[in-house]
């Protein structure tokens, strides 16, 4: 039994947003094309069904969607993918996805995400201050209230959901009030995402993360957590899993954490596949999905260079005791997490902290009847 993911841009670039971290508005501004716009009907068909081809009885898929904002390519595109593996005939468990800045969710995408058990991401910043900061509308107004309501709108349809926050250099020194946040609106699951320089910057942007404030966030986030854990209430944080699942279970949740590039099969509207959310240029195309399979897209020369490709290694990685666990993380990441100029390493700040917790942690988890997803 195998699982399969991929990740479908059914709008491309498109957005109703204009948030100013965007990195997929920068990695779409490199390509030659800057938006494929909304995925046309054949591209929909033939991708699923060569999706289908490298399937058995018994295997798993996950179908992902993402953008830009994915919501703008409506709702009956939805019901036509959902449509269209219900017609396949092989017995597949598929398992839905999305990442929404909330937006254009109503009543009828919340019935629909409901009715097909949809795993959903929700964009909120943390904080009604940052989040209106950078994610604003095309006349530049903040968004906050208009994506509580989304929120508000999930529980009451008891849809699976998880906040995505951006973490930039900023928010990184509130990691209180961004517990609070998610405390006072009970929110159970929150993954933090490194917010990233542009591919082509030529110097650093004000709101990229930095290794010393990625420490520095994480370091009182644990704190507040275990306290949280001690109290005896749980909130999922999915950097915090992900090391559980690696250390205890032996078991790799998060792509590049170990330092190894993965194919994750992004499919944009046009159906040109990359290996790649962060490289999806026009020099990474494996090909195209509704012309090949997956496995003939895995066995590309441009997809065994990609995932052949190593980022040079700091020397203070050679000396690092989780050197092996690691071997110098995401390559999009390492500005980000990992060793900056002055020779600091976040991500190592981060595990000699964590590390010598597990037992502690896993023991508050057990008394808690949780589980690290």
């Amino acid at each position: 039994m195998k699982h399969i993911s991929v990740l479908i841009k059914p709008a491309s670039s498109l957005c109703n947003l204009r948030c100013s971290y965007c990195f997929y508005a920068n990695v779409s501004s490199l390509r030659e094309i800057r938006s494929f716009g909304k995925m046309k009907d054949e591209v929909t068909e033939k991708m699923i069904k060569n999706i289908y081809v490298d399937l058995e009885d018994g295997d798993q898929l996950t179908l992902a969607f993402q953008g830009g904002e994915p919501t703008i390519a409506g709702l009956n595109y939805f019901r036509k993918v959902t449509q269209l593996v219900d017609q396949q005939q092989r017995q597949v468990q598929v398992h839905y996805a999305i990442q929404t800045n909330g937006i254009m969710i109503n009543e009828k995408w919340c019935a629909f995400l409901k009715e097909h058990d949809f795993l959903v991401g929700l964009s909120i910043d943390g904080h009604p201050l940052y989040h209106d900061l950078h994610r604003v509308d095309p006349k530049g107004k903040g968004t906050f209230h208009r994506v509580l309501q989304t929120k508000q709108l999930f529980d009451q349809y008891e849809i699976d959901y998880n906040v995505l926050c951006v973490l930039t250099n900023p928010l990184a020194k509130e990691a209180k009030k961004v517990f609070h946040f998610l405390k006072e609106q009970q929110i159970k699951f929150v993954q933090f995402i490194p917010c990233l320089d542009d591919l082509d910057a030529k110097e650093k942007n004000s709101y990229a993360l930095t290794p010393k404030r990625f420490a520095g966030f994480y370091h009182q986030l644990l704190q507040l957590w275990m306290q949280e854990l001690a109290a005896g209430h749980y909130v999922s944080i999915r950097l915090f899993d992900d090391l559980l699942n690696l250390f205890v279970k032996q078991q790799v949740t998060a792509c590049g954490i170990l330092g190894n590039c993965q194919v994750q099969y992004v499919i944009e509207a046009d159906g040109s596949v990359y290996p790649c959310d962060f490289y999806v240029l026009d020099e990474h195309r494996m090909g195209y999905i509704q012309e090949q399979t997956l496995r003939q897209l895995f066995e590309q020369d441009v997809t065994k260079a990609f995932m052949c490709e190593r980022p040079k290694i700091s020397k203070k990685c050679l000396n690092c005791p989780f050197q092996t666990m690691c071997r110098g993380g995401c390559k999009r990441m390492k500005d980000a997490i990992y060793v900056d100029s002055k020779g600091r390493c976040g991500y190592q700040q981060l595990l000699q902290e964590f590390m010598p917790q597990i037992n502690r942690i896993l023991g508050l988890l057990q008394s808690n009847g949780n589980k690290s997803k």
